[in-house]
């Protein structure tokens, strides 16, 4: 186990350019199982969940060749529908990615409950409906097995906007006989992506970027090349510890056309950006008070699909706010025990009221003091070193693994801007 030793204060300063996105490259290592032949992916993210990704993928009989730190070659020539190591799948949510796919390609999977960040209940009811309705027999006692012949195309109404239960229609809608629509469908930047990856690969699916994808099955899909884009996540990551530190960065190929919405919230913050081109500008100057509502009211910042404000991003939004002047309430429905961070974020100095698990009240600003804590998980863990960052004095962060999972050598990254954070052993 590692830790990080942060000493806090210092403004960051420079040039940076995020990694690929996690979120896209784990659903698009699950996609190259559809085809027999090659795939190169551009811009692996050099993560722990993604590494954990692909050793489960290679478990099955999946050939990786590594031609660089961020170039995979991925040939799926032969693969077995063999059980999975349970204690892989703990590792990662992203283990229920491969159901879509090899029910598709091979007709069987044995797959043992998927792990992932400790936040709560995170239902894969979603994926088992949509895997229904295309006709596969899907049973489960203590491991999922989900079978079929052939898929069929459908009309699918997924019961809830599920990011991963998207990802694992649309794969296997893929080659499914027939047309499929999938309504009520999420559409974050990296379904997105996944969209774009597969139709250069021979797919047919339209209607890309919106709640209802239109999928023709088409016999099978063939190899190709493909950049997978920056991660939003880390990007906005950067943003919030340059506004924490009262910092000015450049972040280079950001991708900005994603960010609309989370610069709109961000904004009733009293954070701002500069765009140019595909770069993002954080000033120094940063006005940093909240906007009330209406009548002077307490403005509340919930979580919402896309394009609305992300749920991955709140940790970040509540670190922010911490430094803000005046009060908000975050509200985050979808996950029991993503506010349960803060009592850390209380412990430095912050002005907090948890109300109830889903809920919490943030009044700022407040001088953050150090401190010595655990990274709970990935987003808490990133936004727990925000607050180190702005906090004077050394504090220390324990079990960084878990950011590691999200982060590619973020702590390098930090050092590059300027700040003082150093990994140790625990």
């Amino acid at each position: 186990m590692e830790k990080f030793i942060i000493d806090g204060g210092i403004p960051l300063k420079g040039e940076i350019t995020p990694s690929g996105n996690k979120n896209a490259a784990l659903p698009l290592l699950a996609a190259c199982l559809l085809t027999d032949e090659p795939i190169i992916l551009h811009n692996v993210p050099n993560i722990l969940d993604v590494f954990a990704m692909r050793s489960l993928i290679e478990s099955i009989g999946v050939n990786f060749t590594t031609l660089d730190d961020h170039t995979w070659r991925i040939q799926a020539s032969e693969i077995r529908p063999a059980d999975l190591d349970p204690d892989m799948c703990r590792k990662i949510r992203a283990s229920i990615l491969l159901a879509g796919p090899m029910t598709a390609r091979v007709g069987e999977l044995h797959l043992p409950p998927p792990g992932g960040d400790v936040i709560g209940r995170r239902r894969v009811d979603t994926h088992i409906l949509a895997m229904q309705e295309l006709g596969a027999e899907v049973t489960y006692d203590r491991s999922f097995h989900f079978q079929a012949s052939q898929l069929h195309g459908a009309d699918i109404l997924l019961d809830e906007a599920s990011v991963t239960g998207t990802e694992n229609a649309i794969m296997a809608c893929v080659t499914a006989k027939g047309k499929s629509v999938i309504r009520n469908a999420a559409s974050e930047p990296h379904i997105q992506e996944l969209c774009h990856f597969l139709n250069q690969l021979g797919a047919q699916i339209s209607n890309v970027g919106s709640n209802t994808l239109h999928i023709e099955g088409v016999p099978k899909i063939h190899g190709g090349e493909f950049t997978i884009g920056p991660d939003y996540l880390e990007v906005v990551s950067f943003i919030g510890a340059a506004v924490v530190t009262r910092g000015e960065i450049r972040i280079k190929n950001a991708a900005p056309y994603y960010l609309d919405m989370i610069r709109l919230v961000l904004g009733r913050l009293g954070v701002r950006w500069i765009v140019e081109d595909q770069d993002i500008i954080v000033p120094a100057e940063q006005s940093l008070t909240i906007a009330p509502d209406l009548g002077g009211m307490i403005p509340e910042i919930s979580v919402m699909p896309w394009p609305s404000f992300p749920t991955d991003l709140m940790s970040i939004a509540i670190v922010i706010a911490t430094q803000a002047r005046g009060s908000v309430l975050f509200h985050d429905w979808m996950y029991p025990s993503r506010m349960f961070f803060t009592d850390k974020l209380v412990g430095m100095g912050a002005q907090i009221v948890l109300c109830d698990p889903h809920r919490c009240i943030v009044q700022g600003p407040t001088r953050l003091y150090s401190e010595k804590m655990e990274s709970p998980d990935i987003r808490a863990g990133m936004a727990l070193l925000l607050a180190t960052l702005s906090a004077p004095g050394q504090s220390v962060i324990r079990n960084v693994g878990q950011i590691d999972r999200g982060y590619e050598k973020v702590d390098q990254k930090l050092a590059a801007l300027g700040a003082k954070i150093v990994r140790e052993s625990a």
